[in-house]
Order: C-alpha cells, then structure tokens, then sequence
C-alpha cells in the first residue's frame, strides 16, 4: 500500500492528531450545514471564526478522548515502528475517532428537537426504561445520512491512519541511545504539558467549560463553537447543584421565595375537578390562533380543534415551557420544578427528595389523582415520578393492555388512549386531579395507517401528527363533554416542550421555548387572551390559586390569577440559564449576564444590549440570582415542601 505520509514517530503523531482535528472540524461544517437556518446569516469570514474559536474546545476534547492513544505514541519507547505495535495503536485510535464522532454526528440530528448539545444527561435517558434499545433501529432508518457519514469517516480514519508510516531508524547504542531517549523522553515531557494545557483551555485561572463559548459567539450560535464530546466530558457526572451564596437569607426571600399561600377571606376552597393536558411537541408555533400574524395573516396552523377551544379560554400567548425535553417538563408542570442543572430533576440526585405537587396538595382535600401516559412503562421515568409526586394510581401502555392499538414505537395511538383515559375518569371518584400525557407527535410520528390520507404531512415531518393528536384531542373532549362532571372540571392545556421551526422567531433563545398554555371550564369566565409571561411552573400555583387552596406550598413559578405577582419565565442549557421577565431576555452564566435583549422590540434577538448595561439587566441578573440561590439551596438541603 502507496503511503501518503512517512517519516519519524514524531511526525507521524502530530498527523494523525491533526487528523483528528479534520474530523471535528468536518462535522462542524455538517452541523452547520444541517441547522444553517436557525444560526441565521453567518457570512464566510464569521464562520471562518467560529471554526477557529472551536478549535479551542475541540483540542480540549481531543485530549481527552485520545489521551490512551497519546501516551502511548508519545512514551519513550523504541518498538513504536512494529506493526504489532502500529496495530494496537491503530485500535485505540479509532475507538475515540468512532466515540467523538458518533456524538458529534448525533447532534446533527438531535439539536433540531433540543437546539442545544448534547450533555451527559443522555446517558441518564438512556439508561431509563426500554426506549432506546426499541427505538435505535427507527432513528437508524430515518437518520440513515447521519448512520452512514459517521461509517465513512471511521473508514476515513482507518485509511488515514494505514496510509501513514513511521519509518523505522538503525538501532542505537551507547551514547547515541541515550540522547534519543533523553529525546523522546524531552518530547514526552513537552506533549504532556501542552496536553495539559490544552485540557484546561490555555493558562487562564479557570479551565474552560461549556459558557466559556459564550465569549465567541451570540446565545443562538454558541452551539456552533462548542462541540458534543466536549459538553458530555464537561456535564459527565456533574448531576449536583452548587450551593451559592448571591445574598443573605433574609435579602434572598425579599427578592424572590417560592413558597406560597393564597388566604382568600370569604372564598371556600372549591371541589372542581382538574385534568392537566400535556400535548407531546405542540409548539406554539404549530397553533393558528397563536400566530395569527404569521405569513401575512395566511398561516392557518395544524390544530383546528385546538383552535377553536382557545377561543373559549383563557389563553397566554407568552407562555413557555422549562426546558426542551418531556423528561424536564413534568416536574415543571405537575410539581413547580423547573431542571436548572445538567441532569433532568427526574434523572438527579434529588429525584427522592420530598416535594409536593398537584397531587400530594389536593390529595390532602380530598381529591383522587391518576397519571395517564400511553407509553411503555418506564418511559422517561414517569410512572415513578408520578408515584413520588403523590398519584394515587399511573395508567400507561401495560394498564392499557391491548397491543392492537400500539404504534410499534413508543406507545398506545393517541385517539385510542385518550378514549381509555376518559372511561377510567368517569370512574374515578371525585373530586379528582388527572394529568394526561399524549405521545403520537413524538419522532417518528407514526400515525394510524387509516388516518394518512386523511391527514396531509405538511412542511415538516412532525405536522401531519400534530393535526392526528389534535384530531384525537377532540374526540376526547366530544366524549366527556358527555359527562357529569365535564362542567365541574377545569382543564389546564400546555406542551411539554417545542420541536422543529420554520418560522425564525420560533429559533430564538426565548422563542425556542413558547408553548401554548390555556385555562378552559365550560361555561366559566376563562376567556380572552393575555399578554403576561408564564411558564409551566406557574400551572401548579394557578390550579392552587383557582381552586382557594389555603396551604403553604412551594412552586417555582406564580399563579396567573395574581396580578401582584412578578411574572417571569427560566429554563437552563448547556449551562447557561435565560430569565424572561417584563420586556428583557437575560442569558445569564452562573456568575454574570453574557446577553440581554429587548424580546418585545427586537423579538429575532439580533440586538445584544449587554453592553450597554442598562439597569433593566442589572434588574434581571439580581431575580435570577436570587432564584438560583433559593432553587439550589432548597435542592441540597431537600427543602422543598413546608413544614
């Protein structure tokens, strides 16, 4: 075989490492490419940047992933050239080239749902219920681009690496021996300091981390400088919150405490009963009624039924979600307990920890509570969350028991589980409080064979089920608009979390997250639209609110029904939190703002304030810090339920 590169063992090592960098940098060019329209207009010479600054975070990984292959290319040691050698050398360079890319390749297909990188968080999903293993396949089917370059370029690095040859020199002796290993002992040495240096990022106090790349890019582009074996090495095993001390205990609860207690004179508690909806990927951008001015007032959304029942509700049409996964959103919705840490809270440490929810509060009056999710048992973990967070009984895809209507992925059909969810209620007891979880608008969106011409697919994969779920969403509420208790029921009705954008507002930092989130009793006076921003964590403290519960209790968010309250909305990635909150988006680092934008005038986020300093962010930056600080501490000391 023709050699494209020989020479001495020092040589050679730089090659294939520099190789290495090739790697990395392609698939920054692939992720770019992929994602082009959320990064926005990136003309060549920021680009060119971007891949420059990368470099600093790829060599950082490289180290890392690469260390085993690296001591042993660099170890004074004079058999290098032996092909026994060369082979194993080979093995333990192409296992991290196989590692680093399969993330970074992952990614290219896993930001478009998440819009961040990939964390070690991953591997906590992975390892929770059977999905992984059952789904592999589909996601291989439908990403098979991804499966095959992430095969060519292992066959890259194979071919690379053959093609390079480390010429072998006359064995030495004596002193000649002697000043080649004092060499390659010195070369050693050297590599080593540089790698150590290279690990930390340069010579600065503090080794670089995931906001380091904040430094370099906007909030929205930041993806484009780090890369996925970096964030999973820089969050692997960091599932911990940090006890931070911002202010004293009695300045921290002036600016922000989130216990609660709604006295309301002459107000009994009421007995309605309370069904929470979370609608799997229902971004508000998918929702007529939310974007009427979208395409010109043309746009006409893919949730008719929807629609028309946010026409007779109380609706937000500032409403985001906590996070960009399912995993981070039931605790939010159902406990007030926003993930503002690496790991998802189901997935932490803290998952044990005593809290309270929507079931443990209402249980104490009185109320029956059931958790229905149509997904395999086990599936992100809910049927023991929910047994945590105080539910009386879980009904999921075993409860369902009848395979028929299995979509051979993740679950039961949304019309058929909705249909079972709504005769398992009207045998409940009341007063009860249900949360209802659909699933069919999750990747791969299978829908019923019956319903695909019936339903058209949209400019995105994941419409035509959205329209299906919405579908089955009305035929839900055309059966139990039958019963008894329909009347005396409150429906709250949110997503868990948003999932692939056309539209460039929707690609924001800040519009990454906005979910619908509406109110609705027949015949009640929820109605209209209003401007206030929520978040899912205000569903708990609102139920509470609506329903006169006269307990203390603890949410990370705010009722809607109190125009005192400082409304806001946080979420956290890749290490960064984002504070919404009047007018302003802060993105905050754990220690300072890096972004501050004017959401409400510049809603593409185009216009960074924060140099500015206006003291609208230094407003921002002391409610986020005190939020932190109350959420942090309240997780350590497993406070987070009143005594």
């Amino acid at each position: 075989m023709k050699k494209l590169l020989s020479g001495g063992h020092y040589k050679i090592f730089l090659a294939r490492i520099l190789f290495a960098f090739i790697l990395f940098t392609l698939t920054r060019i692939l992720f770019f490419i992929f994602f082009h329209e959320h990064f926005g207009e990136i003309g060549f010479g920021d680009f060119m940047l971007i891949i420059f600054y990368g470099l600093r975070f790829d060599l950082s990984a490289i180290i890392v992933f690469y260390s085993i292959f690296i001591f042993f290319s660099i170890i004074p040691f004079h058999l290098k050239s032996k092909r026994i050698y060369q082979t194993m050398l080979l093995v333990i360079f192409i296992i991290p080239t196989a590692i680093a890319m399969a993330g970074n390749l992952l990614d290219c297909v896993y930001f478009g749902f998440t819009l961040s990188r990939t964390t070690a968080d991953i591997f906590n999903v992975i390892a929770l219920g059977s999905d992984f293993s059952t789904l592999l396949p589909q996601y291989i089917r439908d990403f098979w681009y991804a499966f095959l370059i992430w095969v060519v370029l292992i066959l890259l690095a194979v071919l690379f690496f053959l093609k390079t040859k480390i010429v072998s020199v006359k064995t030495k002796t004596g002193s000649k021996l002697l000043l080649a290993y004092l060499k390659e002992s010195l070369f050693f040495i050297i590599i080593s300091a540089i790698g150590i240096i290279g690990v930390r990022g340069g010579f600065q106090l503090r080794p670089i981390s995931i906001m380091t790349a904040g430094q370099y890019a906007s909030a929205k582009n930041v993806a484009l400088v780090l890369n996925t074996p970096f964030t999973i090495m820089k969050t692997f095993g960091k599932s911990g919150v940090k006890n931070v001390e911002y202010f004293d205990n009695k300045t921290l609860d002036k600016i922000y405490s989130p216990v609660h207690l709604y006295l309301k004179k002459d107000h009994p508690q009421k007995k309605n009963n309370v069904i929470v909806i979370v609608l799997e990927s229902f971004s508000k951008e998918y929702i007529g009624e939310l974007n009427k001015n979208l395409d010109d007032g043309r746009y006409k959304g893919y949730t008719p039924f929807l629609d028309s029942l946010i026409r007779e509700s109380l609706v937000f049409t500032n409403a985001y979600s906590n996070g960009k996964r399912s995993i981070e959103s039931i605790p939010a919705i159902l406990a007030g307990i926003p993930s503002l840490m690496n790991d998802a809270y189901i997935t932490s440490m803290y998952s044990g920890n005593n809290i309270n929810s929507l079931a443990t509060t209402l249980n104490e009056n009185g109320y029956t509570s059931a958790f229905f999710h149509g997904g395999t048992n086990g599936t992100m973990g809910f049927d023991n969350f929910s047994k945590l967070a105080g539910f009386d009984r879980y009904y999921g895809r075993s409860e369902y028991n009848n395979e028929k209507d299995f979509d051979g992925k993740w679950g039961i059909y949304d019309e058929e589980f909705l249909q079972y969810a709504a005769d398992k209620l009207d045998q409940t007891t009341q007063p009860f409080i249900a949360a209802i979880f659909t699933l069919s608008s999750h990747h791969p969106y299978k829908i019923p064979d019956k319903y695909l011409s019936k339903f058209p697919k949209g400019k995105r994969t994941i419409h035509q089920s959205i329209m299906y779920t919405d579908f089955a969403l009305k035929k839900f509420f055309q059966k139990i608009s039958q019963k008894p208790w329909f009347d005396s029921t409150l429906f709250v009705i949110t997503a868990d979390h948003t999932s692939e954008s056309l539209y460039p507002q929707y690609q924001t930092r800040s519009g990454m997250y906005a979910v619908p989130i509406l109110f609705y009793q027949h015949n009640s006076n929820l109605k209209g639209e209003n401007k206030m921003i929520v978040q899912q964590t205000d569903i708990m403290p609102s139920i509470l609110d609506y329903l006169n519960f006269n307990k203390k209790f603890i949410a990370f968010g705010e009722s809607v029904f109190d125009t005192s309250a400082l409304h806001f909305a946080i979420n956290y990635v890749n290490e960064t939190y984002q504070l919404i909150y009047k007018n302003y988006a802060l993105i905050f680092d754990g220690t300072s703002g890096i972004s501050f934008y004017n959401i409400e005038k510049d809603s593409l986020m185009k216009i960074d304030l924060h140099s500015t300093f206006p003291s609208e962010e230094k407003e921002l930056e002391r409610k986020i810090k005190a939020i932190i600080q109350s959420y942090n501490l309240r997780l350590i000391k497993n406070e987070m339920v009143t005594i």
